[in-house]
């Protein structure tokens, strides 16, 4: 079992920075392939990008590609999601996740999920 926990969302103006953090309860962590999604209101939970298990590879979706990146500190147990050059679009709430395997970016293949935290751009 693991307990995924995410934090560092709030309010910024578009073109600013944010890093969101999610933590892991449990041993295993390391062992799981991580990921973020993100769903804004009245659409459905959306891929943003995944890293696997020692954290030398990662997946981005295209929307954020060369914006985002993914990292992972293992020793911590945490994942980070470093965000820049925001836009109003990215306006959701970022939810991390754990799979099974690398890479993989239905919602389906992912068995643990945080309760997400609150990202709002303004224009």
């Amino acid at each position: 079992q693991v307990q995924l926990v995410e934090s560092g969302g709030g309010l910024v103006q578009a073109g600013g920075s944010l890093r969101l953090s999610c933590t892991a309860s449990g041993r295993t962590f390391s062992s799981y392939p991580m990921g973020w999604f993100r769903q804004a209101p009245g659409k459905e939970r959306e891929f943003v990008t995944t890293i696997n298990s020692s954290g030398r590879r990662t997946y981005y979706a295209d929307s954020v590609k060369g914006r985002f990146t993914i990292s992972r500190d293992n020793a911590k147990n945490t994942v980070y999601l470093e965000m820049n050059s925001l836009k109003p679009e990215d306006t959701a709430v970022y939810y991390c996740a754990a799979a099974d395997r690398f890479p993989v970016t239905s919602t389906l293949e992912y068995v643990y999920w945080g309760q997400g935290t609150q990202v709002t751009v303004s224009s």
